[in-house]
């Protein structure tokens, strides 16, 4: 998934949760869905407890950051 695309799922705007990056027209955070994955909450149950998310969401939250994962090694390397 690509920047552009991600645009379509995911923004960053100062006055939602601080600034940190949701799910457009939500309050979910990359972080709240990492988190809950990295808990071994599948998917499924997940998408079933907060209707607003789609499975293209949690793909495009895992894909921001995995992108954002590149840019701390490069910055790391410089």
């Amino acid at each position: 998934m690509g920047t552009e695309e991600l645009s379509k799922y995911i923004e960053i705007n100062k006055n939602i949760r601080f600034g940190k990056p949701c799910i457009k027209g939500t309050r979910i955070t990359v972080g709240d869905i990492l988190q809950w994955l990295s808990e071994g909450i599948p998917a499924s149950e997940i998408l079933d407890d907060y209707p607003p998310l789609k499975a293209v969401h949690i793909q495009a939250a895992l894909a921001f950051a995995a992108r954002r994962e590149e840019i701390v090694k490069v910055l790391a390397t410089v």
